[in-house]
């Protein structure tokens, strides 16, 4: 039962984290396309925001194992 609950916790921890970087990616993709010439700007910004995303997963992560 216990593993139920940690596997509950880690699945939902990971849904939210999922569609951030589904969000932040195409909508990156859709700037891109609109103005390729900030395409290097853009696609740093979408790293860091993709690594803040990230660790919001891994927290999810970490308190499936501490539960």
């Amino acid at each position: 039962m216990e593993n139920l609950g940690n596997a509950l916790a880690f699945g939902l921890g990971a849904i939210g984290p999922a569609f951030g970087l589904a969000i932040v990616g195409s909508k990156t993709i859709e700037s891109m396309a609109r103005q390729p010439e900030m395409a290097g700007r853009l696609q740093t910004t979408m790293f860091i925001a993709l690594g803040m995303i990230e660790a919001i997963a891994l927290l999810g992560f970490v308190l499936a194992f501490v539960l």
